[in-house]
């Protein structure tokens, strides 16, 4: 959960900035996203093979 503090000398808009950023860093976005539709099993698991084969891919092309 994120909690924001308004400043007494802070303004509306950089509150509302500053509240962005905290949602954005803490990955609540992204899981809204994710979340939004339903996805089988089935895709997932697709979708996570397919997520490391990138990432055995990038690290063959950087040497690791």
């Amino acid at each position: 959960m994120v909690k924001l503090m308004v400043r007494d000398s802070e303004t509306i808009q950089e509150a509302v900035r500053r509240f962005r950023k905290l949602v954005e860093r803490s990955g609540i976005k992204k899981e809204m996203r994710r979340r939004e539709h339903y996805q089988k099993p089935s895709e997932i698991r697709r979708r996570q093979k397919i997520q490391a084969e990138r990432r055995n891919r990038r690290a063959r092309l950087l040497g690791r």
